[in-house]
């Protein structure tokens, strides 16, 4: 299946760290009600993910939370201990980390990348999505591990 704009997000289970360990919460639970900001990446503490992609929404986050935007959450292929541990090290407390370590949301959407020849196998396509009350408004999809389209100066551009 191919994700397209206005469709409603898939009802998926996203997982993320809590107190008592990983837990997870489903994507109708975190979208419902509210216009966030998804975006994915290949891999967590890897080059262009952290050094070049994430600093954006960092940057611009209190100016997408005065165009409407009321979370901005980042989700990889990776386990929710590595996007927590991620999240800590980068020590962006805007933002909030999710993990699709079951590779659900990339099986369900074709928002895929293969990166088997670098030793990542099947990871998620870099992407960005404005989702609002569950439906998807706007993807910014890379098609594969590149960025331009996703970036968050591209994406405020059309809040």
């Amino acid at each position: 299946m191919t994700i397209n704009e206005n469709d409603i997000f898939p009802d998926i289970t996203f997982y993320q760290i809590t107190e008592s360990g990983p837990e997870g919460v489903k994507a109708n639970k975190i979208f419902k009600s509210k216009k966030v900001i998804l975006v994915g990446v290949p891999g967590a503490f890897t080059p262009t993910c952290s050094d070049e992609h994430l600093p954006g929404y960092k940057k611009l986050a209190s100016e997408f939370f005065s165009n409407g935007i009321e979370e901005i959450y980042i989700v990889s292929t990776n386990d929710p201990f590595i996007m927590k541990s991620w999240s800590d090290s980068l020590n962006i407390s805007d933002l909030k980390f999710i993990s699709d370590g079951n590779g659900e949301l990339r099986d369900k959407t074709g928002l895929v990348t293969d990166l088997s020849i670098v030793g990542l196998g099947k990871r998620l396509s870099r992407f960005a999505m404005i989702i609002d009350d569950g439906k998807i408004v706007k993807i910014f999809n890379e098609n594969g591990p590149g960025l331009d389209l996703s970036k968050a100066e591209n994406v405020i551009k059309s809040i």
